[in-house]
């Protein structure tokens, strides 16, 4: 069948180009998304009469996708999911899923412009991209995990569909659990002092330690002398 694109499509042509596809694909994409119109005789004409217009809004689609794809490119976003020791899910994430998650980070997506060729049924890190203009494409990270700390640690880059021992998964989720201390502000006597300066409990001890020493320094004084004392006596 011939069409007439109405905007541009991957690897078929621009604007105004008339162009040859199977009869499935213009009847269950391009014509209901408006992407095309079947290359009659009068619908040549009435493209002519609407291309100005056509491309005007083109140019105002691109325009905004490409301050969207700025924002969002090389973003991250998690989704939790349940999964398996070996790291696979139990179901698959669709791009309605992650479409739903990209907006929650305060983009407008639709799930038809997340480019997802193969589905993702196992846990990790999956690069994907997002067209958010037929000529405006951009890349996002995909973090699918079992928790939050194992969102964490997968940016780090773990890979977490390796069978771990306990003692190797004890060391990995103590490193998580350090991190999150190192983040929270100190409180009270436990906030480091500043550069050259001791801790408020350090100098308590060392104070402590100096009237202990200075104690202990004038018992040692007065002990001779009460010898002293002692022998002339019975003298």
């Amino acid at each position: 069948m011939d069409v007439i694109l109405l905007e541009r499509v991957g690897k078929l042509g621009q604007i105004g180009d008339v162009v040859r596809v199977k009869n499935g694909f213009a009847r269950n994409f391009l014509f209901p998304q408006g992407k095309a119109l079947r290359a009659t005789k009068e619908n040549r004409t009435r493209f002519e009469g609407m291309k100005a217009e056509l491309e005007a809004k083109n140019q105002a689609r691109k325009s905004e996708a490409e301050v969207a794809s700025k924002k969002l490119d090389g973003q991250s976003f998690v989704l939790l999911r349940q999964a398996g020791e070996g790291g696979q899910l139990y179901g698959s994430v669709s791009t309605r899923d992650i479409a739903a998650e990209i907006t929650k980070g305060g983009f407008t997506i639709d799930r038809n412009q997340i480019v997802l060729n193969v589905p993702i049924k196992t846990i990790g890190l999956k690069n994907l991209k997002v067209a958010l203009h037929p000529e405006i494409v951009t890349s996002i990270t995909i973090n699918v995990a079992r928790s939050a700390d194992e969102a964490v640690r997968q940016a780090r880059g773990e890979d977490l569909t390796i069978a771990r021992t306990d003692e190797e998964e004890k060391r990995a989720q103590a490193r998580v659990d350090a991190d999150k201390m190192f983040e929270k502000e100190p409180e009270g006597d436990e906030t480091e002092a500043a550069d050259g300066e001791e801790k408020p409990k350090a100098k308590r001890a060392k104070a402590s330690d100096k009237a202990a020493g200075a104690d202990a320094g004038e018992d040692a004084e007065k002990k001779p002398a009460k010898a002293k004392k002692s022998r002339k006596a019975e003298e």
